[in-house]
């Protein structure tokens, strides 16, 4: 028997309300030692009753207490839950007083480890890996676009369709059993069914490669690396303060004050970015530190989701960059022929445009409304099937055929948890606070 767990699963206090949550097979029974008088707590109706110390009888709170009966509940146990006021001695005194009833022996009960909540529900059966997966993405998510995507992961829609393409591939297979069984037999049309059969599995490929050539989840998570680049005294720095919001970067007339890369955390209309300032490109250099600049900028450059290129336009080393003509405040560079969007960091001019510029080329590199971002875990997975298919798509052999089939269907069981994850659920689990 699992101990029964218990933590705040709300935020920190002070708050409003704090949520303290216990789940496991003596969920109940705890409840019902900490309510100092009433009746007693019918399933899934809330009720106001005042909580007590079961050892000390010192009263602690009056709370709202709910019941949910597993394994119709958040983790597939019996849960309760208690909705104190969020105050600090309160919270502090509840917990405690749990503390001490685990400590004593009386009951098998201990605070949760981070995620545990979840992983209960996972390994009961209420949630699949890659709801929780995205419920952890969810948790951690700071723009608007990470909120999307982790939101359609954690309601289930991918796994929905890794649903539909198991039923597929089952209809698959039992067509190919067909064949090999009773391919004999004069009531099979053999050569027709051979036909439905290969079509199916071409349409089931095509489908699942059309997945894989959606942008990843780690674009989403981690931002889109924006770099900003061109020669000594271009205003790379003045534009990285004004994208940034803040001071992050020096900035002087000084030629060569950017020595090094430097990495800012960025949120452009609720899409994350990590904005590179890159050391000017010179021709020339006796200095060894500044030509290490130098070569770190081409590199980050090469390497870039998105390029702001600061330089004569004529010099730009990727097309596919933005051309920005920086300084328009300063005499003499008003004009920018050649060159996307013309900008001034300092008085602001044209910032919304070019702010529009990046989002709208980032559109291009990140999934579309609805579609799903998959991590490398999900992708490697799904390219998994899709090679299995593939390979029964050019297959002779019907024997083989089915055998590539098998393949593909054992290839979902570690997509949804089934089977072959317990080496990271560990690690996954580790990312949730304690009380989730």
């Amino acid at each position: 028997m699992n101990d029964t767990i218990y933590a705040l699963s709300s935020g920190r206090p002070p708050a409003g309300i704090a949520v303290i949550r216990i789940s496991g097979d003596q969920a109940f029974e705890i409840s019902r030692l900490f309510i100092h008088r009433g009746t007693p707590v019918s399933a899934r109706r809330p009720v106001v009753r005042t909580l007590a110390d079961p050892a000390s009888g010192d009263l602690l709170d009056r709370a709202l207490v709910l019941h949910f009966p597993g394994p119709g509940s958040a983790t597939g146990e019996d849960v309760a839950e208690w909705h104190c006021h969020g105050g600090q001695a309160v919270v502090r005194a509840i917990l405690g007083a749990l503390e001490r009833l685990g400590s004593g022996r009386m009951l098998g009960v201990r605070e949760a480890q981070p995620g545990e909540f979840t992983r209960r529900a996972f390994e009961n059966g209420r949630i699949d890996l890659n709801e929780a997966e995205g419920l952890a993405d969810l948790l951690s998510a700071e723009t608007e676009s990470q909120r999307r995507a982790a939101m359609v992961m954690a309601e289930g829609h991918f796994s929905r369709r890794l649903a539909v393409w198991g039923e597929r591939l089952l209809h698959c297979a039992a067509m190919a059993e067909s064949l090999l069984d009773f391919s004999d037999e004069d009531d099979v049309p053999a050569h027709g069914l051979e036909a439905s059969l290969r079509e199916e599995i071409c349409a089931l490929d095509g489908e699942i490669t059309a997945q894989l050539a959606v942008p990843p989840a780690e674009r989403i998570r981690d931002g889109l690396h924006l770099v900003l680049a061109g020669p000594p005294n271009a205003g790379k720095s003045t534009l990285l303060n004004a994208l940034a919001g803040r001071e992050a970067a020096i900035v002087s007339d000084i030629a060569g004050t950017t020595r090094d890369r430097i990495e800012v955390p960025v949120d452009i209309g609720g899409v994350a970015f990590v904005i590179t300032d890159t050391a000017g490109l010179a021709d020339a250099t006796d200095d060894v530190i500044e030509r290490i600049g130098v070569d770190r900028a081409r590199s980050a450059i090469d390497a870039c989701d998105i390029l702001l290129w600061l330089g004569p336009p004529e010099d730009c080393p990727r097309a596919d960059a933005i051309r920005v003509a920086a300084q328009i405040d300063r005499r003499g560079r008003a004009e920018a022929h050649g060159t996307d969007v013309a900008v001034s960091a300092l008085t602001g001019a044209n910032m919304a445009l070019l702010r529009d510029r990046i989002l709208a080329t980032a559109q291009q590199l990140l999934p579309r409304e609805g579609e799903y971002a998959l991590h490398k875990r999900q992708r490697d997975g799904v390219a998994e099937i899709a090679r299995a298919l593939r390979d029964a798509t050019i297959e002779p052999d019907m024997l083989i055929l089915a055998e590539h089939l098998r393949a593909a269907r054992k290839a979902l069981d570690p997509l949804t948890g089934r089977a072959g994850v317990e080496d990271m659920l560990d690690s996954l689990f580790g990312r949730f606070c304690i009380g989730k």
